[in-house]
């Protein structure tokens, strides 16, 4: 029990006498992309049949794609096919 106390005012004297450190931290500035006016993101968001997403999300799944590359994939074809392009 005497270690223990010992070891506790040890510990309490430390803390009185040693400044606490403070962590570094490095700032760094963010980088700028240029990108066109056409190839920034915007938010897409629509309601589609449960069966369909799901079939959407099996073939990422199998293909090692994103539903979203998938989605653009289809919308560009879809504008293509229609002159829309």
């Amino acid at each position: 029990m005497d270690d223990y106390k010992k070891k506790l005012g040890n510990l309490a004297s430390k803390i009185k006498n040693e400044a606490p450190q403070t962590p570094i931290q490095q700032v760094q500035p963010v980088k700028i992309l240029a990108v066109s006016a056409d190839d920034q993101e915007a938010r897409f968001n629509n309601w589609i049949p449960k069966g369909l997403k799901r079939k959407i999300k099996a073939y990422g799944a199998q293909n090692d794609i994103s539903q979203k590359d998938i989605t653009i994939q289809a919308l560009q074809k879809f504008l293509k096919e229609n002159g829309n392009e």
